[in-house]
């Protein structure tokens, strides 16, 4: 895609952000400017501030300097329906009673006051986004029977049922098999190409969303960088940002970062919850 970069109408606008924790800053400076129909993949070891960037954008995190736009309009703690968010991958108990139906449902009627009796065309959007998740055979079972792959089709329908201009999506491929995470990529990506939906996908693996992404914001050691896949997955890059010698390599169709100083292991093949920074 060759979006407008002066477009007013960009879903997210991020002008000299940075923000601290404890003492430590995760980020600083950070201009960030989401186009229509963008998908951008947010990169970096555990403890950089990915998740805390998408609380941040959120409302749920003062920004230490700068500001945020989200939608044209300041973001706020009450938060806009128009934002979509999908979080982490979070099996719910086995005995929950929720159908699969009822939590995409609350995505379409959640945000009104008082029990959530249902509209005229209610149910009719509920069938069309379990359809669209691919969840229509288990859309009268209990939840908590479920897969987690299919519990994140059934979150992602969720987060799509008020058609969001703006979709959050905090590492939601985590810990899914091959065929549920190319779903879940599959339904992100249709929804931002015929939405016009900007994203910002926070993921430890770039490989399965590798050649959906427009964009990478790769934080690291209180810095970031900010470019295409190919300026930003790139050995010299990757080390100046680390400040250690870093390799990208190419094994067959996906990419492996070597040398990466994080704790745990190198992002990309690494699926640990990342520990809010």
């Amino acid at each position: 895609m060759t979006p407008d970069l002066d477009s007013p109408t960009s879903p997210l606008r991020i002008s000299g952000a940075a923000l601290r924790r404890g003492g430590r800053e995760l980020w600083a400076d950070l201009d960030l400017v989401v186009h229509p129909g963008e998908l951008i993949a947010v990169l970096g070891p555990s403890g950089s501030g990915k998740t805390t960037l998408l609380r941040a954008i959120l409302g749920l995190e003062r920004l230490s300097a700068g500001s945020i736009e989200a939608l044209g309009q300041p973001v706020r703690a009450a938060g806009n329906r128009r934002i979509g968010y999908i979080p982490q991958q979070r099996p719910l108990p086995r005995d929950t009673s929720l159908r699969a139906r009822d939590l995409v449902g609350l995505g379409v009627d959640g945000h009104r006051f008082g029990f959530p009796f249902p509209r005229r065309g209610d149910r009719a959007r509920i069938d069309r986004l379990l359809e669209a998740v691919g969840a229509t055979d288990f859309a009268d079972r209990p939840v908590g029977l479920l897969s987690g792959g299919e519990q994140q089709r059934l979150r992602t329908g969720q987060a799509l049922a008020d058609d969001p201009r703006l979709l959050l999506c905090d590492e939601p491929l985590t810990s899914l098999d091959l065929a549920n995470q190319q779903a879940v990529v599959a339904l992100i990506d249709r929804h931002r190409r015929e939405t016009g939906a900007g994203v910002l996908l926070v993921t430890h693996d770039i490989n399965p969303v590798l050649d959906k992404v427009d964009r990478i914001l790769y934080l690291a050691n209180g810095r970031f960088t900010l470019g295409t896949p190919e300026e930003v997955l790139d050995s010299a890059v990757l080390s100046d940002l680390y400040g250690a010698p870093v390799f990208v390599l190419r094994a067959g169709d996906r990419l492996v970062v070597v040398g990466a100083p994080d704790a745990e292991a190198s992002h990309h093949h690494h699926h640990d919850e990342e520990h809010p920074a």
